[in-house]
């Protein structure tokens, strides 16, 4: 069954906060980011070479762009990034105040625009959620802490957004011509962690995510050590135990989609459990049944 899956690791340098795993769908290389080493990564799976590459600030987010090269959502904004000359130039400044906030997750709808969110570091509800149209970077949605777990539906028509520190993941309505959203609800709320509940009792928040090809959502539930797949109706239908805590994003990715990498954090964790936990920060890969949906382009 699906939640046999058993996890390796796919990467032994561990990150900080691994975030925004992205699988290149014309190079058949993942890159992911580490956002407390203001890193950016790269891993060929068939030869085992990787690369990386230190950045101004903090990045958090990549999405491959038409015609070559990345878009990366960075604290300072949204930059074109060139993997060959490792240079960068800006296409928007932050829609934010940079000292209190950054990008968190983002990737591209199907029609190539980039949603990229906000995490409010103060831990006020004061973040949002952006679009880039390739022309201007606007608000599409707010009053959350901690953006998160952006995934569509493989109709396109429904958008998936969570904010991690509610434990609470949103459903929207999704308007593919027009890149709108409308009737925002509760998808799925999870239980917050109580005052002396121990962190084995707890089961997590949700964190970044990933769709199947099946409609059902993938999430990597944070400090809850586990990987969830949920259906259309928010109905638990895998519940994969990690070796880490701190997972923080899944993505699909091989030729054939149905591999799952996942992204984990090890940063501010505490001592005996990174000694109990020697893989925590590491990309883990697990074989799953169903594939994946392929990563989107972003307009250049």
């Amino acid at each position: 069954a699906m939640s046999d899956a058993v996890p390796i690791r796919a990467v032994s340098e561990p990150c900080l906060l691994g975030e925004s795993p992205m699988w290149h769908p014309e190079e058949g290389l993942l890159y992911w980011c580490d956002i407390d080493a203001h890193a950016l990564y790269r891993l060929d799976p068939l030869s085992g070479a990787s690369r990386r590459w230190d950045l101004p600030c903090e990045v958090s987010a990549c999405a491959p762009l038409l015609g070559g090269g990345l878009l990366l959502a960075m604290r300072d904004g949204l930059w074109r990034f060139d993997v060959h000359s490792a240079r960068r130039f800006r296409i928007a400044p932050a829609p934010y105040d940079s000292s209190r906030q950054r990008f968190n997750d983002g990737k591209c709808d199907p029609q190539g625009r980039f949603w990229i969110g906000s995490i409010d570091e103060p831990r006020r509800p004061e973040a949002a959620l952006y679009r880039w149209d390739g022309r201007e970077l606007t608000r599409q949605a707010g009053g959350i802490t901690t953006s998160n777990g952006l995934a569509w539906s493989p109709d396109g028509r429904t958008l998936y957004w969570s904010d991690t520190r509610a434990h609470t993941i949103y459903a929207f309505d999704f308007d593919p011509a027009a890149g709108s959203l409308s009737s925002q609800r509760v998808f799925c709320r999870f239980e917050p962690r109580q005052a002396m509940e121990p962190l084995s009792a707890y089961g997590g928040r949700p964190d970044g995510a990933a769709m199947d090809s099946e409609g059902c959502y993938w999430v990597a539930m944070y400090e809850g050590q586990r990987l969830l797949r949920l259906s259309p109706t928010a109905q638990v239908l895998a519940d994969i135990k990690l070796p880490v805590r701190c997972p923080t994003m899944p993505c699909f990715g091989d030729s054939d989609l149905r591999s799952i990498y996942l992204t984990s954090a090890r940063h501010g964790r505490p001592a005996d459990e990174l000694a109990e936990q020697p893989w925590a920060g590491a990309v883990l890969r697990l074989r799953v049944e169903v594939a994946g949906l392929p990563t989107a382009f972003a307009i250049p």
